[in-house]
């Protein structure tokens, strides 16, 4: 007999490192979700850009099971099909040579800082160290990537932190110019700040940190963990700005909701990473890449990264209108489907407020640090979804700035 629970059972038994919400989703079909009462959510959140085909895509569910009724784990002493064909799918997509796939964004992103430190090390010698990375960044929540990320709420309780990390500002080309030298071994930056409040970068403050690190001979990281696989309305917001990496950490999406990570890369840098230097037990299990497999496949054609492109139209025009009207938000911006609504001052430190209110309406949304709401929703929400999932985010607008408490 299957044991009854409830929210409650978390606070029970669960570390309190989260705040999840009142309700616990129990089944989903494309954009909605419906919870153990049965009330239905039209899902903008996405498992934090994670969802990119939705709840239980029929490809993937088939993707999944056909390979479960095979083998579902050997271990890094062997090699397996779904891997290799998963590692050519990217290669042939971006500008890579080689592949290491783990199980997260974090892990991705170590891999990526101990590649950069390595890469260095054993070329110019152990002096070339300096990493360079940007004010609210989020990079993941390991020692080294929490330290990496710009943001000092989620690295000060665990001092001492990994030395040699500096943080510019960005999109501020000379905040990074004064940091990167000669004994820099890499800059990590997010094409688009995510958690950091939904920012693109410019094109010339990705061109140009590409000269830096060309000039002094650091490894240029994009972290495409939250943009990465057709959230932007390309493959890789890489793509969008015409500036190529070194190497590339993706995540997320690239599962649709498996756990899957991969770090991309040249095969300049990925010729130091040899055999005994990193690994995981887990990382490019066949279950994950076969799964991965099917959603590359579906998501990198023209239909689908078109239509995120449309769907970016949808969410924009719908949200100005709503802000035209109850003028809550300062600006809304973002690229493809990844969109942030930045409140104005007087509502400072009340997204998540919104996102409460939004949930009780019958939406789900995420927030991006106190001042930003944010939408990640799979890439093929309908139209349909996108009316009545945003008639219910207005809704909730309309009860915050009516005083309404959650």
């Amino acid at each position: 007999m299957t044991q009854s629970v409830t929210r409650d059972d978390f606070d029970a038994w669960m570390m309190p490192v989260y705040a999840p919400a009142p309700f616990i989703p129990v089944r989903g079909e494309g954009s909605r979700l419906w919870d153990q009462q049965g009330k239905e959510y039209i899902d903008f959140a996405g498992g934090i850009a994670v969802n990119a085909l939705g709840h239980a895509h029929p490809a993937m569910v088939q993707a999944l099971t056909e390979q479960a009724g095979k083998f579902w784990h050997t271990g890094n002493g062997y090699s397996n099909e779904p891997a290799l064909r998963l590692a050519k799918q990217l290669i042939d997509a971006t500008f890579a040579d080689k592949v290491f796939f783990c199980n997260s964004g974090a892990e991705a992103n170590e891999a990526a800082l101990k590649l950069a430190r390595k890469y260095a090390h054993d070329t110019f010698g152990p002096h070339k160290s300096g990493i360079v990375a940007f004010k609210n960044a989020f990079h993941g929540r390991t020692l080294f990537t929490v330290s990496a990320g710009g943001q000092p709420a989620y690295s000060k309780d665990f001092a001492p932190l990994p030395a040699e990390i500096q943080h510019a500002d960005y999109n501020d080309i000379a905040s990074a110019r004064a940091l990167i030298n000669d004994n820099t071994c890499a800059v990590i930056v997010e094409p688009m700040q995510g958690e950091g409040g939904v920012v693109p970068a410019s094109g010339e403050f990705l061109q140009a940190l590409r000269e830096l690190c060309d000039r002094h001979r650091a490894v240029l990281i994009f972290d495409e963990v939250q943009t990465g696989v057709g959230r932007t309305g390309e493959l890789y917001a890489y793509m969008h700005y015409g500036v190529t990496p070194d190497v590339l950490s993706t995540a997320k999406a690239l599962g649709g909701g498996f756990p899957i990570g991969a770090l991309l890369a040249r095969a300049e840098y990925a010729a130091v990473m040899t055999v005994g230097t990193h690994g995981t037990t887990y990382g490019g299990n066949p279950l994950a890449c076969a799964v991965a497999g099917k959603v590359l496949s579906i998501i990198n054609t023209l239909e689908v990264l078109s239509g995120v492109r449309q769907r970016h139209q949808w969410f924009s025009e719908r949200l100005g209108a709503i802000n035209a009207r109850l003028g809550l938000f300062d600006e809304i911006r973002g690229l493809g489907l990844l969109i942030g609504c930045a409140l104005k001052s007087e509502y400072a430190g009340k997204a998540k407020l919104i996102s409460q209110l939004a949930a009780e309406e019958g939406a789900m949304i995420l927030i991006a640090g106190g001042n930003v709401v944010r939408f990640a929703p799979a890439l093929i929400v309908s139209e349909e979804e996108v009316t009545a999932g945003l008639d219910r985010f207005e809704r909730a607008c309309e009860r915050f700035l009516a005083g309404d408490a959650v």
